[in-house]
């Protein structure tokens, strides 16, 4: 039996990593309940109807918030505890499971992930930042990870709209199909008040280090250093961009001629025809404002 038995609220994507791991929400809820815990588990038709009954549960009062699935649940769970100082947790069964990747928690096993949880639940949580969108006159949208605004961001799209294959490699396959018709895209950018107009393969703003499975763009990334990191890759013709790109996933294309990397507090972005993506999820048409929020989350790990 658990030192500290908490009331948490259970949040299940089954149809995580294209269901191939549905059997793992009720495992941890079972570890959960043997361990002394008091659980409200969610498990919806769709993650519309799931973010509003986390909602509603979470209004109701809770310990912490845990998710079961990838980044996205990641994403739903940041959206609701950032700045109420409630900490959540996560059971990386996803396709990228990039924050886990991050908080050097268990991402492709999720058996152990739930073993890793429970022992996190009796250590005191973890804070990190979070990274806020603004969009338009749209509410506010958090983000843990990435929010990503060029070709990493067409990846993301096209990687969404793919049934095949089912994990990572999605995500890489996705790549080398946009790579076909990738053109640079005519940014402006303003960084701490500081404007420039430029050409671009790629602006991400990072508040972690990788997407799309553990594509490191921003390795060196702390996220809890109160700042984000930019990351701007200049023209390049395809053939180069294609020999980067391996690097990425390695983390060894940061001292690359193309690569630029900003540290900022707050950072807005316009390009005509660009989509920002954020922890994997579509955020919408540019333009956008981006700023840390420091310490706005606490997460078990």
């Amino acid at each position: 039996m658990t030192r500290s038995p908490k009331r948490v609220i259970v949040a299940v994507n089954p149809a995580a990593s294209f269901g191939r791991h549905r059997e793992v929400g009720a495992t941890a809820v079972a570890r959960l309940a043997e361990a002394g815990h008091e659980v409200t588990l969610l498990q919806e038709a769709n993650f519309e109807l799931l973010r509003r009954e986390a909602e509603h549960a979470f209004e109701r009062g809770t310990d912490g918030l845990l998710v079961v699935g990838g980044d996205g649940m990641v994403s739903l769970a940041v959206n609701i505890v950032a700045g109420t100082g409630v900490p959540f947790g996560v059971v990386a069964a996803g396709t990228g499971n990039d924050l886990a990747r991050g908080l050097g928690l268990p991402f492709d096993d999720p058996i152990a992930g739930i073993e890793a949880l429970l022992e996190a639940l009796e250590r005191e949580p973890r804070t990190i930042d979070a990274g806020v969108i603004r969009r338009g006159d749209s509410e506010p949208i958090r983000f843990a990870c990435i929010a990503s605004a060029g070709f990493d961001a067409l990846v993301n799209e096209r990687a969404n709209r793919m049934t095949r294959p089912r994990g990572p490699s999605r995500y890489t396959i996705a790549l080398l199909r946009e790579l076909a018709t990738f053109r640079p895209r005519a940014y402006t950018i303003t960084i701490d008040g500081v404007r420039r107009e430029q050409k671009a393969m790629l602006v991400s703003v990072a508040n972690g280090r990788s997407i799309g499975g553990g594509m490191q763009l921003v390795p060196h990334a702390d996220m809890s250093d109160g700042r984000l990191d930019v990351l701007i890759v200049h023209p390049l013709s395809r053939a180069r961009l294609i020999a980067v790109f391996p690097k990425v996933f390695r983390g060894e294309h940061t001292d690359h001629p193309a690569v630029e990397f900003v540290a900022a507090q707050r950072v807005t972005l316009d390009a005509t025809d660009v989509v920002a993506y954020a922890d994997g999820e579509r955020v919408g048409a540019l333009p956008i404002e981006v700023e840390v929020d420091p310490g706005a989350l606490r997460v078990f790990v």
